[in-house]
Formats: C-alpha cells, sequence, structure tokens
C-alpha cells in the first residue's frame, strides 16, 4: 500500500486544465469596414491633395479667366470683369488661331510618324548583337537628355542660311546650298518638325527596344520553321505583342509634342509670317507678348480638352482591349 502511494507520488502530475479564456467583444462588420475606409483615404489623401492643389486649382484658375477680362492691372487690383464669351469669340474669329491649329496638326502628326518610325527602326536594329552595341544605344540618348532650348540654339545655328553647317555640307557635295530652311514660310514647318524628330527618337527607341525584349524568341522560331519570312514574322508576329507599347509611346509621344513650345520659340518664335505659328505658341504670345490673358487662357484650354479627348480614347481603347 505504501509502496503503491509512494510511486504514485512520483509520477509527474499531469497537464493542468487551461483556464477558460475571457470572452472577446465581437467586432462590429460596420465598424471594422468604417477604419478600412479611413484607412484606405489616409493612403490616397495625400496624392489627392498634391493633384488638388497643384493640378486642379491651375485648371479650374485657367478656366475662369478664359471668361473675365483679365489684363495686368488685374494682378494689383484683383478684380477682373466677367465678360461672357468674348475672349472664346474673340479667339475663333481670329484667323491666326484656325492657321495655328492646322500646324499643329501637322507638327504633331509628322513627328509622331518620325519619331516612331525611326524609333521602332533603331530599336529592332539593336536587338542583334554586335560590338559597341550599348556604347551606341548610350549615344543615341544624347538628343533626349539635352535641354530642349539648347537644342534649339543649336539647330538654329545649323541651319542657318548663310553661315550654317547644313548649308556647307550641301555645297561641298555638290547640292543647293542655300536652302531658307528657317527664314522660308515653306521651310521653317518643316525644318522644326526634323528637329523634334530627332529629339524624340530616343525616347521611342529606348521604349520600343524594351517591348521588344518582351516577345517571347520561340514565336519568331515557330514562325520561322513555319516558313515565314523576316517581313511577314515581324507584321503578324513582332507587332502585335508590341501594341500595347506602341500604344503608350504615342499617347506619351501626343501628349508632350502638341503643347510644345520651347522649340519652336528656339527655332523660329512663331515666325516666319506665322508659318510655324501652334496652339502652344499662340497661348504664349496672347498671354506674354500681346498681356491679352484672356485670350491665352481660352487657347490653352482648347490644348487642355484635346489632351483630355485624346486620353479618353487612349483608355478606352486600353478597356476594350483588356475585355
Amino acid at each position: 500500500m505504501s509502496s503503491t502511494t509512494a510511486s504514485a507520488a512520483a509520477l509527474p502530475a499531469g497537464p493542468k486544465a487551461p483556464a477558460s479564456a475571457a470572452p472577446t467583444k465581437p467586432v462590429n462588420p460596420r465598424s471594422a469596414k468604417r477604419r478600412r475606409t479611413l484607412a484606405q483615404w489616409g493612403f490616397i489623401a495625400p496624392a489627392v491633395i498634391f493633384m488638388a492643389l497643384f493640378f486642379g486649382y491651375p485648371l479650374v484658375r485657367n478656366i475662369v479667366m478664359s471668361f473675365q477680362d483679365y489684363s495686368p492691372s488685374t494682378f494689383f487690383t484683383g478684380k477682373a470683369p466677367f465678360n461672357g464669351t468674348d475672349n472664346w469669340s474673340k479667339v475663333f474669329n481670329d484667323g491666326l488661331f484656325g492657321k495655328a491649329l492646322w500646324q499643329t496638326v501637322l507638327f504633331t502628326v509628322g513627328s509622331l510618324i518620325g519619331q516612331f518610325c525611326i524609333g521602332l527602326g533603331l530599336a529592332v536594329f539593336f536587338t542583334r548583337r554586335f560590338p559597341l552595341n550599348g556604347i551606341l544605344r548610350s549615344l543615341i540618348l544624347l538628343p533626349w537628355l539635352i535641354p530642349m532650348v539648347v537644342s534649339g540654339v543649336v539647330w538654329r545655328r545649323i541651319f542657318d542660311q548663310d553661315t550654317g553647317v547644313l548649308n556647307s555640307f550641301l555645297g561641298t557635295v555638290g547640292l543647293p546650298g542655300d536652302t531658307p530652311w528657317l527664314t522660308s514660310t515653306g521651310m521653317a514647318l518643316i525644318s522644326v518638325i526634323l528637329v523634334n524628330i530627332w529629339i524624340g527618337i530616343p525616347f521611342n527607341m529606348v521604349i520600343l527596344y524594351g517591348g521588344l525584349q518582351e516577345v517571347p524568341k520561340e514565336l519568331h522560331e515557330a514562325a520561322s520553321l513555319d516558313g515565314a519570312s523576316a517581313w511577314r514574322t515581324f507584321r503578324s508576329v513582332t507587332l502585335p505583342m508590341l501594341k500595347p507599347v506602341i500604344t503608350v509611346v504615342l499617347v506619351l509621344g501626343f501628349m508632350s509634342t502638341v503643347k510644345i513650345l520651347d522649340l519652336v520659340l528656339a527655332l523660329t518664335d512663331g515666325g516666319p509670317a506665322d508659318s510655324t505659328q501652334t496652339l502652344g505658341t499662340l497661348t504664349y504670345q496672347n498671354s506674354f507678348v500681346q498681356m491679352d490673358f484672356g485670350a491665352g487662357a481660352v487657347v490653352g484650354n482648347i490644348l487642355i480638352l484635346i489632351s483630355a479627348v485624346f486620353a479618353v480614347f487612349y483608355l478606352r481603347v486600353n478597356r476594350n482591349e483588356g475585355k
């Protein structure tokens, strides 16, 4: 009996029964949802405030200004009388507006086509491996890295009719060396487009080159096994795979080209005889040369409207492709 008692005492004590947990308060679904909503707004609030202050306010102010008789004196008085649609009528009845709008279309379309085609050709060229590939790609980026005003001043010297490098070179190879690149109404806009193409080629090449790296090589190999030529492979395989990248390149190129100002001012200042006047330069001249801020705001609003329509079109096309 005693030994049994002793052995029983030597046995380790069993695990203690867990103490009953304290009852938890049930979570209210509404309060949890409210906290999640506040947290979400807390994350996006800085971006919303930034957009409202630095984009929303100037946009609204520009729209209001287009319906006011705004002059330099209103900067001091702070009172600009409302004049209805007088500014809009003045701009639309001005023959220079229609000319600037048409030249903006020519400048934008010509620049986009040139930049994209040459950029795509260079991107395809650099997908092949050869010595100094990386160095050459780096050098092609230089026009994109140089400030646009500097590029405009340099090209103005190159295009000079009497002392320009271009005419001197053309004369040495037996071609006409007295072309008025920037002083002829028929050549000035073409010259500005060529310079803008030169500036935009690197951007197009870099983005399209990155897109080409994502095209699966297996598709090219399969097309080659099927007997497709290089052009057929590029047209039927590469271009469809590049479509999202092409869309991005064209949209960004459009946004930067349609409102261009500094390059035109550096090259021609809108001349000769308004042959290189665009909506961007017209906004500048109305606002800061003629001091007609209401008319300048009208042209600026038209530029914003054109960009917004193009952006909505781009988003709708992408949405349909996603479906």
